[in-house]
Parts: structure tokens; sequence; C-alpha cells
């Protein structure tokens, strides 16, 4: 069972998004919470006074390394404790799996990089613990985790899965098998991810000066056009060209519903299954546009339990790259047949960029939002749906009506790799 999620995403006014009622406030409007300065990013702006309001009392001598995967990781872990009404610092999480997903190392660089120029017959014995400290800290994949399991006290398990941006979604599955294995009673899962934003800048005017000369060099295993940053990331629309990054974190706490009732704990739904599969191409930038190993992802969570005209909506994985659209439109196809024009399938990869790692926790989190709600949100920035889409896309910026008890979850990594996540209400 899911019985918290908290957040520290790009949002709107100065103000990052933190709790559900934050999130709902976005994504229900469809709106976007990416800015531009030459390209498009979302950026979380998490002040040190809203750290330190969530935060208290951290001993400078391991705070003052934090770097932004840090301080992010940990408000989207006690906005998510807060929400399911535990106190990591009380002991609620002693036994808890603290699992963290991490796709990229931007983060990471500075800590790295620091030690290795530093020069060690002239620098300072203190700065050369502080470098010690920092390094420790921050330039592996298992930072946030680190800084997670040292906050809660956990003695459970605690690690890091890094595979893009399926990697949360990976934990969520891995957390759901531990708690059915009985292994664990509690999980907090959370993927958090933070792209530089000079790095993106560089790589645009590098794609710009190649733009020129591409087309008399290109392959047949080349795709035809190179990705943007600098225009509007429009998934499911006839005008999708570009993708948009984002930074941030996202939690969600898992229990097994005895541990859950045995507090009272209020129920967002469940997670019934997740899979994950891969193209199986020799490209390890690439993947193929028929759908069938999501497919595949999906009829491994479906099992024999849960037929796919009892799922009417899918939380698509589509970032406005067109390749991602042609194998969900694929896939979906490939499922629900003729019904497959009944089918409400959104994203809001658009409300806050295209940010990695989160994206599994986020799409968990957002879903059985909708299904409590009784709304499915709209797909950000989606205008003008595409012609040879035949899902419904949700369109616009207003919710639309769906009493759903099953609804599906999808999560990509680079290189063909594929997520699925069966969902469910508490009572199914």
């Amino acid at each position: 069972m899911v019985t918290g999620i908290g957040f520290c995403l790009p949002g709107q006014g100065g103000r990052p998004v933190f709790t559900a009622d934050d999130l709902w406030n976005v994504a229900s409007r469809g709106a976007s919470c990416l800015m531009k300065d030459d390209v498009y990013f979302g950026s979380v702006d998490l002040s040190d006074a809203m750290f330190d309001e969530r935060l208290p009392g951290i001993p400078p001598f391991f705070s003052r390394h934090y770097t932004a995967a840090h301080r992010f990781g940990l408000v989207s872990l006690v906005e998510a404790c807060a929400d399911a009404e535990l106190d990591p610092r009380s002991g609620d999480l002693g036994d808890a799996a603290i699992l963290v997903g991490r796709g990229g190392v931007d983060a990471n660089i500075d800590s790295y990089l620091s030690v290795l120029r530093a020069d060690p017959e002239t620098i300072r014995a203190a700065e050369a613990m502080e470098l010690f400290i920092a390094a420790e800290q921050a330039i592996t994949p298992s930072d946030v985790a680190l800084v997670q399991g040292a906050l809660t006290c956990s003695k459970g398990p605690n690690f890091t899965v890094s595979c893009g941006c399926a990697s949360s979604a990976v934990q969520i599955g891995i957390a759901r098998r531990m708690i059915a294995a009985g292994e664990v009673d509690i999980a907090v899962v959370t993927g958090v991810d933070v792209f530089s934003v000079k790095l993106i800048r560089n790589i645009q005017n590098l794609l710009r000066g190649a733009q020129n000369t591409y087309e008399a060099i290109r392959s047949d295993d080349m795709p035809s056009l190179l990705p943007s940053f600098d225009s509007l990331m429009r998934p499911y629309d006839r005008r999708a060209d570009c993708i948009n990054h984002g930074e941030g974190s996202v939690t969600i706490v898992m229990e097994s519903r005895e541990h859950a009732a045995r507090r009272g704990a209020h129920l967002y739904g469940q997670v019934l299954n997740q899979a994950t599969t891969r193209d199986g191409l020799a490209n390890p930038l690439a993947c193929e546009e028929t759908g069938s190993e999501l497919v595949a992802a999906v009829r491994r969570c479906l099992g024999d339990r849960v037929g796919i005209d009892q799922v009417p909506y899918v939380h698509g994985g589509s970032d406005g790259n067109v390749v991602v659209t042609a194998f969900e439109e694929n896939a979906v196809t490939e499922l629900y047949g003729s019904g497959a024009r009944d089918l409400l399938m959104s994203s809001q990869e658009g409300c806050f960029g295209h940010n990695g790692a989160p994206a599994g926790c986020l799409g968990v989190a957002l879903t059985l939002l909708m299904m409590e709600h009784g709304e499915v949100c709209p797909t950000a920035n989606c205008e003008e749906p595409a012609d040879n889409l035949t899902f419904d896309p949700v369109p616009g910026v207003r919710t639309r009506p769906l009493d759903f008890d099953y609804a599906l979850s999808f999560n990509y990594q680079v290189g063909g790799v594929k997520s699925a996540i069966l969902l469910g209400s508490p009572d199914v």
C-alpha cells in the first residue's frame, strides 16, 4: 500500500512543489513550471530557509557538504513521512527499507573534481578533512541513500538502483517484492536527479553548430533529427519536437496492508506489480518503435489477475520525443485493439520537465491521486493532439472525470529499457 507521498519539484511563484495538494494544483491544470533562459528548464529553487525549516538540527559538519541532490532527496523524504504521519527521526523507520533511484551524475561532479585536483602536498589538514567528507558523501550514485539512511537511522536495506529514467520505477518493484516476501513492513522509495543547466546549454550550442552538416554525415542507424531544448516540450502534440529537462525529487512510502492498518494510515492505493524489459538491441542508445517489449512488461504486470479492459487509464512516459510516442502508440494498439480509442493516456512531464530518476515515483503518486479524485489530469502543453494517436491524450488544461480502480504507469530508459507498474485502488 502507498501511504505517503512527498516532493521537491519545480513550482510556480518561487515556491517548489512539496505536498500532494501542491502537486495536484499544478498537474490538474496542465500547468507548466518550466522557465526559459536560452533553454527551457524546470528549476526547484529550494532556499536554505525552506530546507532548514524541514530539516533542522543536522550537524553542519555533514550538511555544509550536501549537494542539491542530497537536499532535494531529504526534503521529499520528510514531506512523504509527514504525509504518512511517520516521524523519520523518532524510530518510525528504524526497520524500514530506504531505497533510492538515481540516474544522473551532475550533482556529483564538483565534489569529484575538487578531490581530483587537490594537491596532497600543499593542502591544509582541515581542508583535506572537509574534502574527504564531501567526497565520501557525494561522489557516488549512492549519495542520497547515505544521508537518508543516516536521517532515519534505519537498520533495514539501504541501497541505490541506477538505470536512468526507470530507476525509481525499478526500486518500487523491488520494494513491493520485499514487502510481499515479509522482508520488511515498510519501504521508502525516492527518485532524485539534478541536471546541470550549463551542460544542457552547451549541448544545445554544440547541436546548433552540428545541425548544418548533420544531414551530410547521417547514416541509417542515426536519428533523422537532432534533439533540441530551446522550445517547449509537448508530449502527444502534433508539434512535439523537443525535450525539456528538470530537477528534483519524489518520495513514496509503501507499507504492507497489515502494517498500515495497525496504525490507521491513509491509503492512496496499491502497487500490484512492476515489470522491466529491454528491447534487446545492439545499439546502446536506441529503442525500437514496435513497442513489443513494453507490451511484454504490461502483460507480465497484469498476469491472470487483471484484464486489460479493466485498465481505462495509462500514465504515459512520453517526454515529447516522437520515437517514444511511436512505441507507446504501437504498444497501446497491440494491447487494447479497437478499445484503444476509449483509453485515456496522459503525461505530466511538461509540468516539471523530464527529471530522470524521479519519474517512476512521480507517475505512481500522480496516478494514485487521480484515482482518489476520480479525475484524469491533462497532458501538460498538449493542445493539438498528433493525428496518428489512437488513444485520448486528454489535451487542454482541465481534468477529465473517470471512475477507475486500475491503472498502468510507464517509464523508459535510454537503450530500450521499459518499465510498467500496475496500480490499484485501496480495496481491489
